[in-house]
């Protein structure tokens, strides 16, 4: 502890030393209207993760309804403490060899009254806490995955190591001044950073994990409890998305303006394409395809929405949504992966496909932090982004297998629940209560076990 408070005291006196021309002080950099739309874009994503836990709830059956509820807000709060213990600074720290960020900002230090290079007209700390949104919903999106089966404890287990092993590396790598940043990857709003590293895992955990009970009955689709809860997360989603996405441009100017609009012509094009698909393949349209179609959509632009006209928004959206479900056939009906909420689909793939869409269709006519992708002259973009997912795919699947072989050497940490938890449901063993009390009798835990 006292070499911790050495090299924080020791950090914080290179500080003026160190300084670049973005570290100002506030008060000559500030600018109130993007402070105010970042502020606020913050909101908006903090609400995303309360939403992900009513879409996620409401596609799972009853008696899971509060597993994933308590797994979400238990987890967000970790996943914020941790950002502001020291994720904030191993991310944006000073470059270590292209790694890892220094100590500086440990704790929030040295950020209330600078505005710093990443974000030049914002106050240091709204930065800080706009950023910390990402890093607490990124885990929080493989709940889906695992859902109905992987015990509490080891869940907020492995949250916690994947969080500081895979995502702080891989945010600073990209966009802390890392060393893929340095060879030229481009991620505007967490596509390699968020959607593809979360989605190999989950596709990891899901595989390692192995079926739940009566997998093969319901062919991996097991019916939702209360699709009109799952579709008011869903609208909670593509509201808070539009500060996800339009708030990574950090400012309130013309890149938020091209994003949001990118951002709502892949949800609806999402939402139409995956509904046709869902006609052409069953004859009718579920309510499921579309909630699903807008959250592809969404997920697979984020990463080029800041980069791109809007006429690329459709095109880019088209590919992405088709490639996403036609991979949920691939993984859950062909290779038999029960991925339960098809994370591994609608933000891997998605965020796979959005992130290598950079490769070719960026203008940096539209974005001047961006770059020109292969129809706009350079090439070299592709090989760029290619490298960029590649790294990711990799480091997080490497280290979810790690995590999970050594799970298996500590029965505390066993992943998976007892069979007859997972027959009763979650919520009772683990949380001491259900979601629908007037419907949980004696006579109905038999129903209940198959709801």
């Amino acid at each position: 502890m006292a070499a911790l408070v050495r090299a924080m005291e020791e950090s914080q006196q290179s500080n003026g030393a160190d300084l670049t021309p973005g570290d100002l002080s506030a008060s000559v950099c500030v600018d109130p209207g993007d402070t105010g739309w970042v502020l606020l874009a913050t909101v908006l994503v903090l609400g995303m993760m309360p939403a992900l836990a009513f879409f996620e709830s409401g596609l799972l059956r009853r008696k899971n309804t509060l597993s994933i509820i308590t797994e979400v807000f238990v987890g967000l709060t970790m996943m914020q403490l941790m950002w502001y213990l020291g994720g904030f600074s191993l991310v944006y720290g000073k470059d270590h060899y292209g790694i890892i960020g220094d100590l500086r900002y440990f704790f929030f230090l040295n950020l209330e009254k600078v505005c710093l290079d990443n974000a030049p007209n914002i106050p240091g700390l709204a930065f800080a806490s706009f950023q910390s949104m990402f890093a607490a919903v990124t885990p929080l999106l493989m709940t889906g995955a695992v859902a109905e089966r992987m015990k509490f404890r080891s869940f907020l287990l492995f949250i916690v190591f994947w969080e500081i092993i895979v995502y702080y590396p891989l945010a600073h790598w990209i966009w802390g001044g890392g060393w893929l940043q340095q060879l030229g990857v481009l991620d505007f709003a967490g596509g390699i950073v968020i959607h593809t590293s979360s989605g190999a895992s989950s596709l990891v955990m899901a595989y390692v994990l192995g079926h739940r009970q009566e997998f093969d009955k319901y062919h991996g689709e097991f019916p939702p409890h209360n699709i009109p809860l799952a579709a008011i997360g869903t609208a909670l989603l593509w509201m808070g998305w539009y500060g996800f996405n339009a708030g990574s441009a950090l400012s309130a100017g013309t890149v938020a303006s091209s994003t949001i609009s990118a951002t709502t012509i892949a949800s609806c094009v999402g939402v139409i394409v995956w509904s046709l698909l869902s006609l052409l393949r069953n004859r009718r349209v579920y309510t499921v395809a579309v909630l699903n179609g807008a959250i592809a959509g969404m997920a697979g632009i984020t990463p080029v929405s800041g980069y791109i006209e809007s006429y690329w928004a459709a095109v880019v959206a088209l590919i992405i949504v088709v490639a996403a479900y036609f991979s949920v056939i691939l993984f859950k009906n062909i290779l038999k992966i029960d991925d339960a909420l098809d994370v591994s689909s609608v933000h891997g793939v998605t965020g796979v496909i959005g992130s290598l869409a950079i490769g070719f269709v960026a203008e940096k006519a539209v974005n001047p932090n961006g770059d020109n992708g292969l129809f706009y002259g350079n090439a070299n973009l592709v090989w760029i982004q290619i490298v960029g997912v590649s790294v990711a795919i990799i480091w997080a699947s490497i280290w979810t297998l790690v995590f999970l072989f050594f799970c298996g050497f500590f029965k505390f940490f066993k992943l998976t629940v007892e069979p007859e938890v997972e027959l009763k449901g979650l919520d009772s063993y683990y949380h001491g209560d259900v979601a629908y009390i007037d419907l949980e009798t004696h006579s109905d835990h038999r129903m209940n076990s198959h709801a």
